[in-house]
Parts: C-alpha cells; structure tokens; sequence
C-alpha cells in the first residue's frame, strides 16, 4: 500500500494538524452513529419476528415461521458492534498516522465491511421472499 505524505499538498511542515485530526474525529463519529443504527435496526428486526410469533399465538394460528428473524436480527447487531470496533481501531491508527505526517488509506476494512453488508442484505432480500406466503 502507497503511503501518503500529508505535508505534500500543503508545504506545511507540522504533522498532524488540528484540521486533519477533526477530519478523523468526524469521521469516527459518523461510523459510531452508523453502527448504533445498525444495531438498532438488527434488534428490531429480532424483535419483530418474536413479537410476530406470539401474535399468531394468541390469535391461535400454527406459528409457521422458523425463527429466522431472530438470527438475522443477531447479524445485524454483530455487524454494527464489529463496525464500532472497527471504527476504534481505525481512528487511533489513523490519529497516530497523522501524528506521523503519513497516512496510509484504509483498504481491506473497508472492502470486508462492504462485501459482509452485501451478504446480510441478500440475506434479508432472500428472507422477504422465503416468507412472502408464510402468512
């Protein structure tokens, strides 16, 4: 991976300047409220198959669903906690990359996050019609 001289672009010679690390800052943050939401919306989605059981429990219908909203739900919230992770991680290399004068971009994080988002959304696309007909 290249790395990138942050002095370059502006001749200034002091290493990480309060621009650059408020850049990160807001970055991080961002990716904070990303994965709350992300976990808001898997425990949603867990809650909502379990809440859709015991209507159709009171209401005396065959419960013909297999609890996959659960595990999907489950997912999602991995997926938000490993992303807050992640983020840490990310915004400490990236500050003492900074602090450096280099910054190297990330590259396989990013990749990784994308294609595991890609997964559970075709995942939650094949659920929706696995269970079109269930009620």
């Amino acid at each position: 991976m290249r790395r990138v001289d942050t002095t370059e672009s502006t001749g200034n010679s002091s290493a990480g300047k309060a621009s650059d690390h408020l850049a990160n800052e807001r970055t991080y943050l961002a990716w904070i409220r990303t994965s709350i939401s992300v976990i808001v919306f898997g425990f949603a989605v867990a809650k909502f198959g379990t809440t859709l059981r015991e209507i159709l429990y009171v209401r005396g219908v065959e419960d013909r669903s297999s609890g996959f909203s659960l595990v999907i739900g489950i997912g999602f919230m991995a997926i938000g906690i490993a992303m807050s992770l992640m983020s840490c991680i990310r915004y400490q290399r990236t500050r003492a990359m900074l602090d450096a004068g280099t910054f190297r971009p990330a590259n396989r994080s990013i990749t990784a996050l994308a294609f595991v988002a890609a997964v559970f959304g075709a995942v939650l696309a094949g659920y929706l019609v696995y269970t079109r007909h269930a009620f």
